[in-house]
């Protein structure tokens, strides 16, 4: 089974992010359009991390985690520049883990393919 998770540190406090909300989503055709279906959203716990966004069998196609980085910042006090990061990946055949990591500040991000 492929399993999605992802943590989120704020690279300018230097801490987890905790309380961000994610998105996970997946990209599909219906009658020829592209559209994001919504799989599971879920909440940073105090470590900053999503353990695990759903406990089904993902199909190979794109998918995206949406991170609410708004809310996050203004309930930090700090500065907001970028509302929402939207993270996009492509699953493959078979069962992996993919942890999708993202390195936050009020005017930069990174991500990475995670372990």
């Amino acid at each position: 089974m492929s399993t999605v998770s992802s943590h989120v540190l704020d690279t300018s406090l230097g801490r987890p992010a905790q309380g961000v909300r994610a998105r996970l989503q997946m990209l599909e055709l219906v009658d020829g359009a592209q559209h994001w279906k919504t799989l599971a959203e879920e909440t940073t716990d105090a470590d900053g991390r999503v353990r695990r966004f759903v406990e089904a069998q993902l199909q190979s196609g794109n998918y995206r985690v949406c991170f609410d980085t708004k809310s996050y910042f203004e309930a930090s006090g700090q500065p907001v520049f970028y509302p929402q990061v939207d993270v996009v990946f492509a699953v493959g055949t078979g069962d992996e883990h993919y942890h999708v990591p993202l390195l936050l500040s009020p005017f930069g991000y990174s991500t990475y393919r995670g372990s």
